[in-house]
């Protein structure tokens, strides 16, 4: 059984050297805002929800490749919270079920819903960074896409839900680098005390 501040310490190594995620953050901004353009484009909405799916695939692999830029680690085999974090990320895959049946039932609902869906698994995230700002957004990204859903009357106004979300996600990568420079500070302070 893992003491308390065993759990702190593993916790704060990888919100330090996963920098919370921010490879993931920033492609997901990147991918939504993409989203946000097919939704613009003309044509059903079958089709751009379809279209969607395929663009939305894309974020693992964008990461990835941010993940070489912003220098993140993905895996920490001496620490064993880190495989926690790819399943924490799989586990919205689970409601995809639901997302497909929204798709073929209304198709006018599915990107609110898309959306609902990202926001909300940011959740287990504040705990497994000790980043608040996940669990911040994982409210206002779903409250902001389910107004907007309940508001916009026109098929042709619905971009603007992926345009919020990729906003709201540059916004969180934004407070994530601030939570990333705290923490690093922290998890840097015993260093700096053992080399005096």
């Amino acid at each position: 059984m893992l003491l308390h501040q065993e759990f702190a310490a593993l916790r704060l190594e990888l919100s330090v050297k996963a920098k919370n995620g921010l490879d993931f953050i920033v492609a997901a901004s990147v991918v939504w805002a993409a989203i946000a353009v097919v939704w613009l484009l003309p044509g059903s909405l079958t089709q751009k929800g379809f279209i969607t799916f395929f663009v939305g695939s894309a974020t693992l692999p964008l990461a990835w490749l941010l993940s070489k830029v912003l220098r993140t680690t993905w895996t920490l085999p001496h620490n064993p919270l880190q495989p926690l974090g790819l399943w924490l990320n799989f586990a919205q895959l689970f409601y995809f079920p639901f997302l497909i049946f929204i798709y073929s039932k209304y198709p006018q609902h599915f990107i609110m819903t898309y959306g609902i869906i990202t926001g909300a698994h940011f959740f287990p995230y504040a705990w497994f960074y000790d980043a608040r700002p996940f669990a911040v957004m994982a409210g206002v990204i779903p409250v902001g896409c389910l107004v907007l859903g309940l508001r916009l009357t026109e098929p042709g106004q619905l971009y603007l839900i992926p345009v919020f979300i990729a906003g709201a996600l540059v916004v969180l990568g934004g407070l994530l680098v601030v939570a990333y420079r705290q923490n690093k500070k922290a998890y840097l302070a015993p260093v700096a005390l053992q080399a005096h």
